[in-house]
């Protein structure tokens, strides 16, 4: 009996655990199977735009760091409409940053280019297939605006980043208002700070009376439509500028990845909030795909808080526009383009091997190999105020084998950095050359052969070894009003 009633004993206890075991596996199913069916929603639901407006003449791509472009649209179109705003259905970009992830992957910096700035905005395609012809100092939101579409020209904001900076841009990553609420709802809430009580006649001045209080002073926590209202608030803080709103949102961008990084940098966490922001994103074909956008996040999770960076461009006031100051600013391009930290550090890591892959492409061996110029035939002119400085460069090129026809002056000495210009068919010379000039930018000009237009920029330290780049550090008022996402939320929070 008891043999049989253990054997019995045995068999139920050995059912139990059956029918356990396939409970287990089969909530494991639908556990995996969930995930499975979010992620294939996520990747139908991943908008791209076409490469085909990308310019041909784009920087050199860099074995180190990447360079992402992220552009908040405020396009009326579709559910973005209910979310107020401006006028129109035209996209407009409302702001804009260039985020530069280090080659350590432990340091990144993003930063801001203030929508009023104004800068050239080179050939961008129309929707019909034709090309712009190039913009001179005009307002740097007005990239995003050419073709006058709903969903905005976001090859045209990349090449005109790409044409400021001198930086290749590896990806670019477009969020709407509607996208932008959702993800700020599917986090909970992100911790914000106002230095004083905020009305709707804040929020939009051309309300007759000061209506009711929207904001309390001090800090709280908000999502969804307040989140929009906190990030488009520009009036009644400070001047009532759009670089003041861009102080706000640096501190709500840096409190954001602080609310991401507390949840877990894991694809479990990563997806929904991938899911609420993908409705309204639209990515460049590069990060067309899931796991492109969760590999891309997960890339980052060894990225401390304090090592994440926010700085704006070098800037000054010029009348109701915003004019970048030089050579500061192509002294932060040289210094992003060197890995090289907003406090000083060298965070190029070790780097890809020769011949790895990188997101820009293969590395290229040509990248770090002495520069020759056998056989290219150069222009130099000096356009800065500094004597001799066009001699000085030729010196320079003839050692490493170019051939200079010309040294002369400009036809005009306010140049801050230096511009290479080359005819057709002489990009990978005009490239070549460019590896001496560090910051230098290369240009597609109608005029034959290739000419160097010295800057300030080499004016200031003309003297390093052929084929090294200067060293570089980002200039010292950027560094010093630099946030960490790990600071205060309360601080810091308007200019003027």
């Amino acid at each position: 009996m008891t043999g049989s009633h253990n054997s019995a004993a045995g068999k139920r206890r050995g059912s139990r655990l059956r029918r356990t075991a396939m409970f287990g596996l089969s909530f494991l199913v639908l556990l995996v199977a969930g995930v499975g069916w979010a992620y294939l929603e996520l990747n139908g639901s991943i908008d791209t735009f076409s490469a085909d407006g990308i310019s041909d003449n784009r920087p050199p791509g860099s074995s180190n760091g990447q360079n992402v472009l992220v552009i908040g649209s405020d396009s009326r179109a579709g559910d973005n409409s209910k979310l107020g705003g401006g006028e129109g259905t035209v996209g407009r970009s409302d702001t804009a940053f260039l985020l530069h992830v280090y080659a350590d992957r432990k340091h990144a910096v993003a930063v801001s280019i203030p929508r009023d700035s104004l800068v050239d905005i080179p050939a961008c395609k129309m929707p019909g297939g034709e090309w712009t012809a190039p913009q001179h100092d005009v307002m740097f939101n007005g990239a995003f605006s050419v073709g006058e579409t709903a969903e905005g020209n976001p090859a045209c904001t990349q090449n005109t980043v790409e044409q400021l900076t001198g930086l290749r841009v590896d990806h670019t990553v477009v969020i709407d208002f509607a996208g932008f609420s959702a993800l700020t709802s599917a986090v909970g809430g992100v911790p914000v700070c106002l230095p004083k009580d905020i009305y709707q006649r804040d929020l939009s001045p051309k309300r007759p009376t000061q209506g009711a209080r929207i904001f309390a002073k001090g800090p709280q926590t908000v999502s969804g439509q307040q989140a929009l209202d906190y990030v488009r608030l520009r009036h009644g803080i400070g001047d009532g500028s759009d670089i003041g709103r861009i102080k706000r949102q640096q501190a709500f961008v840096a409190s954001l990845i602080k609310k991401v990084k507390s949840r877990g940098m894991n694809p479990t966490t990563l997806l929904p909030l991938a899911d609420a922001a993908t409705d309204a994103m639209t990515v460049d074909p590069g990060l067309g795909s899931a796991d492109r956008l969760l590999s891309f996040a997960m890339s980052m999770k060894n990225i401390d808080l304090h090592n994440t960076k926010f700085v704006t461009v070098p800037w000054r006031y010029e009348g109701s526009r915003v004019a970048i100051v030089e050579p500061d600013a192509d002294a932060l391009w040289a210094a992003l383009k060197a890995d090289r930290t907003v406090d000083g550090q060298d965070a190029g890591g070790k780097g890809p091997a020769e011949g790895r892959e990188t997101a820009s492409g293969p590395a290229s061996p040509a990248a770090t190999a002495p520069v020759s110029g056998t056989g290219i035939s150069i222009a130099v002119y000096n356009g800065t105020t500094v004597r001799g400085l066009a001699a000085r460069a030729t010196e320079l090129l003839r050692a490493r084998g170019f051939t200079v026809t010309t040294t002369a002056n400009a036809s005009s000495q306010d140049h801050a950095s230096t511009v290479i210009e080359y005819g057709p068919g002489l990009r990978n010379e005009a490239e070549t050359t460019a590896r001496l000039f560090a910051g230098a930018r290369t240009t597609a000009s109608e005029t034959a052969g290739i000419q160097v237009i010295l800057g300030s920029s080499y004016a200031q330290n003309p003297s390093f070894a052929p084929g090294t780049p200067a060293p570089s550090a980002v200039p010292p008022t950027v560094a010093a009003g630099a946030r960490s996402a790990d600071d205060d939320p309360c601080a810091d929070l308007s200019y003027g």
